[in-house]
C-alpha cells in the first residue's frame, strides 16, 4: 500500500489538524491502494506539514456523500456544491489518524520539485 502527497488549501490544513475537518473531497482518487496522505499545505505556507491515515476512500454521488460525511466535512454546502458541479461521482478520503510534523518538510525532501495540482504517488 501507497501514499499520496495532495496540495491542500492551509485553511483546510488547519481543520484537519484540529480534527473538525475528516473528510478531504477530491473530483478524481487515487487508482493505486493507498494507506495514507502526506499533505502539503498551499501558499504561503509551501511545506508538508502533515501525513493522514486513510480508513476509507468514498465514492458516491455529490448529493450521497454530502449526506454521508457533512458532519465532518469541515467546509459549507455552497463550497461543495461549487466543487462538484456537473459531476456524476464524488469521492472522499476519510481521515484517520493524523500525524502534524514537528518540523514542516520540503517538497524535495520527497524528491519532488513542483506542488502537485492534484496529488502525486511517494514513497
Amino acid at each position: 500500500m501507497g501514499k499520496i502527497l495532495i496540495s491542500i488549501n492551509p485553511e483546510h490544513v488547519e481543520k484537519i489538524l484540529d480534527g473538525s475537518k475528516r473528510f478531504e473531497y477530491r473530483t478524481k482518487a487515487a487508482k493505486k491502494d493507498i494507506k495514507s496522505l502526506i499533505i502539503y499545505s498551499t501558499s504561503p505556507m509551501k511545506k508538508v506539514v502533515a501525513e493522514a491515515e486513510i480508513v476509507e476512500v468514498i465514492a458516491l454521488s455529490p448529493e450521497e456523500l454530502w449526506k454521508e460525511t457533512s458532519a465532518y466535512s469541515g467546509i459549507q454546502k455552497e463550497f461543495f456544491d461549487d466543487y462538484f458541479k456537473d459531476r456524476k461521482i464524488a469521492y472522499a478520503y476519510k481521515l484517520g489518524r493524523i500525524t502534524p510534523f514537528n518540523q514542516p518538510k520540503a517538497l524535495k525532501d520527497y524528491g519532488i520539485s513542483y506542488a502537485p495540482q492534484s496529488f502525486i504517488y511517494v514513497k
